[in-house]
């Protein structure tokens, strides 16, 4: 088990729940139930500590960084995910209430009571700790706090062994409870007919707005965009074995250089910094989750209500831990706050996202292809500029 990944740790703990809810066997289920509750108010506790965690320093390390390059790249990236995040919110808006049908519908089944619950009261709310982080980060960067991007770095990498050795290997345990749950409710046949339909459903808008992120960047560097496409390829299959964009930023920068007229040093410059900051995929992934979380309670959202979440979206995946999953965790508390998720809505956003997580995020790695053509453009235009000057 502790070779195994965290994707099918999941899938098992789904099914067993599903199981072990069907048999309607009240004493097991009640206890997974318990379990799951527990977890919940753990999770609550640890959300704000992840977002100071990793956008305090996550902020600081960017804006460490001098250059018009980088601000050029990092606009581009932000620009590519913000549109990302509307095409997954148009694409589920549109496709998924035809694919489902009636995807509101409110279930009235069997209820479990949990055994006992212990309140574990997180040390401020979310919107305190988004906000708190933003400031840091960018008052760390302005002072050139060097001690301090230390000790936040150092809080940073204690979180990290929190979700990589608490939260991650209990959560195909809590998950199990959900599912189990569902399963005696008399709900699970539904939700799983929502899930195959946002699977697939967001996978499909991946590759669409991958085609569009190379049409957009072949018509500005008036190259063909195939070439891109074919030597890319190894680090978007590298990605769907790793979950981890940080993982795949070797096989990134290689099959970078070996694209035809791509600058060595430009394509070692975008890899590291498209890793952190381009996160098309996750972005569709997310937004399209949501979607059909909250439709599962009958609940749906305007591009008036949604667009807030994406633009601030954008900016917190930057602090994205690098581990599978990462991108949700970030999310956590923006969902929470923006979106009004609950708990227990949160859990089933956990589930459904790294499910497709190997996906999303080779599509972050390859939409990486798309803005290295275009940064190498600029550079090159800003070389010829120097060489005019000189």
């Amino acid at each position: 088990m502790k070779k195994m990944g965290l994707l099918p740790k999941l899938l098992i703990g789904i099914i067993l729940g599903i199981l072990i809810g069907l048999t309607g066997f009240t004493p097991i289920n009640r206890v997974m139930v318990t379990f799951s509750g527990l977890f919940r108010n753990f999770l609550s506790y640890v959300i704000p500590l992840i977002i100071i965690g990793f956008i305090v320093p996550g902020i600081a390390e960017l804006g460490g960084k001098a250059g018009k390059l980088l601000g050029i790249t990092v606009a581009i990236a932000y620009i590519s995910t913000l549109l990302a995040g509307i095409w997954g919110w148009a694409g589920a808006s549109l496709f998924m209430p035809m694919l489902v049908g009636d995807i509101g519908e409110v279930y009235q089944g069997r209820e479990l009571e949990v055994l006992f619950s212990i309140e574990i009261a997180p040390i401020m709310g979310i919107m305190t700790a988004l906000i708190t982080a933003f400031i840091l980060g960018i008052g760390i960067t302005a002072v050139k706090g060097n001690n301090m991007l230390s000790v936040f770095q150092e809080f940073q990498a204690i979180i990290k062994k929190v979700i990589e050795h608490v939260f991650l290997p209990l959560l195909p345990f809590h998950i199990a409870g959900i599912f189990a749950e569902m399963a005696y409710s008399g709900e699970i046949a539904h939700t799983l007919v929502v899930y195959g339909v946002v699977f697939l459903l967001t996978i499909s808008l991946d590759y669409v707005y991958i085609a569009f992120q190379y049409l957009v960047a072949s018509i500005y560097t008036k190259q063909s965009p195939f070439e891109t496409i074919k030597k890319m390829l190894p680090a978007y299959t590298t990605a769907l074995g790793t979950q981890s964009s940080a993982a795949t930023i070797p096989v990134t920068t290689r099959c970078m250089k070996e694209i035809e007229g791509i600058d060595d040093e430009v394509a070692e410059f975008v890899a590291p910094l498209g890793a952190s900051t381009h996160l098309s995929g996750s972005t569709i992934t997310l937004v399209s989750c949501a979607i059909a979380v909250l439709a599962l309670d009958g609940v749906s959202l305007s591009f008036e209500q949604l667009f807030p979440f994406i633009m601030t979206l954008g900016v917190t995946m930057v602090a994205a831990p690098g581990v599978p999953g990462g991108a949700i965790m970030a999310a956590l508390g923006l969902l929470e706050t923006m979106l009004g998720f609950t708990e227990t809505q949160m859990s089933v956003m956990i589930a459904i996202y790294i499910a497709q997580d190997s996906f999303g995020t080779a599509a972050n790695v390859f939409g990486d292809g798309a803005v290295v053509m275009v940064v190498n453009k600029i550079a090159g235009k800003d070389k010829q500029k120097k060489a005019i000057t000189e």
